[in-house]
């Protein structure tokens, strides 16, 4: 019987793991020390959890291992594989069950499906038209026209979230004005940039990501920029790391965060922020900081901003906790999100920040929510809003 302390032949499929994860013997070097499930900020929800899971995975126990109770609640935070002292690619497998499921025709959550079309019709996750990507532009005090591809070297990839979704529209909203102010000359795809295909590849669907990928990497090259900038930690991961395996891309781009860009113009002295005294606590995101390795720049700004105080909660950088926004978990199971992002929360309150900031629209959307939920008197901001904030005076004047 499945789950008894013994299995017949019968019940196991020795083939199962090598078509979940490539090189699936590594699964064999597991010590079952449970780091990976003490690190993850859903497992308590989960039936079957992490370090259980690779186990049943490398016995070929597919009945079990393919509970969806269990992976579809990944956050895609990559927690789990950071603190494995094996270091075993334990989100890999979990996105390979994924694929798994959906090759296989098993059940799938229905938002997911919705999501999947959505971007495939539209490439976009909201399901507006395309060509709205730049409706952010149109309600500043002054008009921002970004520049004609082609005419610019820094190309802005704003992201579907930023674009399309008008409770975030006040990120590239400060992150156009921060490179007005620094004399930076950008350009936007507007209609011409797609979803970077993220949410299908954290939902198993990354064949599905090839024709996006293959759109955006050709209107990049015809832009002629040499950098490519972005305020969206996903989209910055997804051309970083995932678009490589996909297509090879243009020679000599530099893909940089907008974090790292604003620290490199502080640097140089092309922005000066003037006072803007606050307490502030910093979050880290998953998909910036665990999965691109990038933790000093957003730290960097703030401390450069006179009059910011930053104090550290708890868990920060490779060991920060999710806010609970990723792995499209928000779109099927929003009790999920919301229980983990106010576990974030209550971490800036323990440090008293009046205000918690982070590089990422989506964390800023989940932790917002959490705020809302709490009735905590707690503001959230990405790091573009704080740094125009602490500039637009002086630019005024």
């Amino acid at each position: 019987m499945t789950g008894a302390l013994y299995w017949t032949e019968a019940e196991l499929d020795g083939s199962f793991a090598g078509q979940v994860i490539p090189d699936a013997d590594r699964l064999y070097s597991c010590i079952q020390c449970g780091s990976c499930t003490a690190s993850c900020p859903t497992a308590h929800r989960m039936s079957v959890v992490p370090q259980r899971l690779g186990r049943l995975v490398h016995l070929g126990l597919k009945e079990e291992a393919l509970d969806p109770f269990s992976f579809w609640l990944c956050t895609s935070c990559a927690a789990c594989s950071t603190v494995c002292p094996r270091g075993l690619p334990i989100l890999d497998l979990v996105i390979g069950l994924k694929e798994y499921a959906i090759r296989k025709g098993l059940d799938v959550p229905e938002e997911l499906q919705v999501l999947r079309n959505t971007i495939l019709n539209h490439h976009n996750i909201s399901g507006d038209p395309n060509g709205d990507r730049l409706l952010w532009t149109a309600n500043l005090p002054t008009p921002l026209e970004p520049a004609a591809p082609g005419e610019a070297e820094v190309l802005y990839f704003v992201g579907c979230v930023s674009s399309l979704y008008p409770r975030a529209y006040a990120i590239p909203q400060a992150f156009g004005r921060i490179l007005g102010a620094a004399g930076v000359r950008f350009a936007a795809l507007g209609c011409d940039e797609w979803c970077c295909g993220f949410p299908l590849y954290n939902a198993g669907l990354k064949g599905e990501m090839a024709a996006l990928v293959a759109h955006n990497v050709q209107r990049v090259a015809e832009s002629g920029a040499s950098t490519l900038v972005m305020t969206c930690p996903s989209c910055y991961y997804a051309w970083k790391v995932l678009y490589p395996r996909f297509a090879p891309l243009p020679e000599g781009l530099s893909i940089v965060h907008a974090s790292r860009f604003i620290a490199d113009l502080l640097d140089a002295g092309r922005i000066r922020p003037s006072s803007l005294p606050r307490t502030v606590t910093y979050h880290d995101p998953c998909d910036l900081g665990r999965k691109s390795g990038e933790y000093d720049a957003s730290r960097h700004v703030l401390r450069s901003i006179p009059g910011v105080e930053v104090r550290e909660m708890a868990n920060i950088r490779e060991n920060a906790l999710c806010c609970g926004g990723g792995g499209d978990v928000k779109i099927y199971s929003n009790d999920t999100t919301m229980e983990v992002s106010r576990r974030r929360i209550q971490q800036a309150m323990d440090v008293e920040a009046g205000t918690v900031v982070s590089s990422c629209q989506q964390c800023k959307r989940a932790l917002v929510s959490a705020v809302q939920w709490m009735r905590q008197p707690i503001k959230v901001v990405d790091l573009t809003e704080l740094v125009w904030e602490s500039l637009s005076e002086e630019a005024e004047r």
